[in-house]
């Protein structure tokens, strides 16, 4: 049996915010009123509204960690124009391409890799970390996705690689995720490096990249 089924829509009616710059106010506004900011500096502020506006849960600000110069050594490194290293095309495709001098770095899908990987048995994300060496001294990394790319990049850095200024370590998953941002936490001072994390399983390529944007804004002096 042939049955027509007819909707009809003249009637609908919508009432929502089109304005750019009023939603980013008033997202904003909401996120200063629920997240728990108290004790922050200005611009660890930034990033946490930042990261909350990513993943649309004030909650996550009480996970968010910085060591004692994560912020300060960052920016400096990012007004420097040095290297912006991501271990996913993702995360190099959120960060704010106006802001920065040359594009983002990331191997993942670098000729090489595949082959590094098999004759290691290991993920690409480690592999492609053997790309990084040239490029990481007082560089800002990013790593948003795999957490065998940082426990890759700590082994490094233990072994005597040179220390980037500043790791954004947030990747996201039920393996390896959380144990990796703990052990970044715990080992980040005996390593010498600076860095910010989210605690938890949370994390991905939005959370990550819109860590390494709010310090990009904070140079550029836009403010939330």
């Amino acid at each position: 049996m042939d049955v027509n089924h007819t909707m009809q829509f003249d009637s609908l009616s919508f009432d929502y915010e089109i304005d750019p710059k009023a939603i980013e106010v008033e997202s904003f506004r909401q996120i200063r009123e629920l997240t728990p900011l108290d004790g922050l500096s200005r611009e660890q502020q930034q990033v946490v509204m930042r990261i909350v506006h990513s993943i649309g849960m004030p909650e996550v600000g009480e996970q968010v960690r910085f060591s004692s110069q994560a912020c300060e050594k960052g920016l400096q490194a990012l007004a420097a124009g040095k290297p912006i290293l991501c271990d996913a095309e993702m995360v190099k495709q959120g960060i704010t391409k106006r802001m920065i001098p040359a594009p983002p770095l990331c191997y993942l899908n670098h000729p090489e890799v595949p082959e590094l990987a098999k004759a290691q048995s290991e993920t690409r994300s480690m592999a492609a970390l053997a790309l990084w060496q040239e490029h990481l001294k007082d560089s800002v990394v990013v790593i948003g996705n795999a957490p065998t790319a940082l426990f890759r990049l700590l082994e490094m850095l233990q072994q005597g690689a040179d220390k980037p200024a500043l790791i954004i370590g947030m990747p996201v998953g039920f393996v390896g995720a959380a144990e990796s941002k703990q052990a970044l936490w715990d080992c980040h001072q005996d390593l010498g490096v600076e860095c910010i994390t989210l605690l938890g399983r949370q994390g991905g390529s939005a959370v990550s990249s819109a860590t390494c944007n709010a310090l990009l804004r904070c140079n550029h002096n836009e403010w939330y």
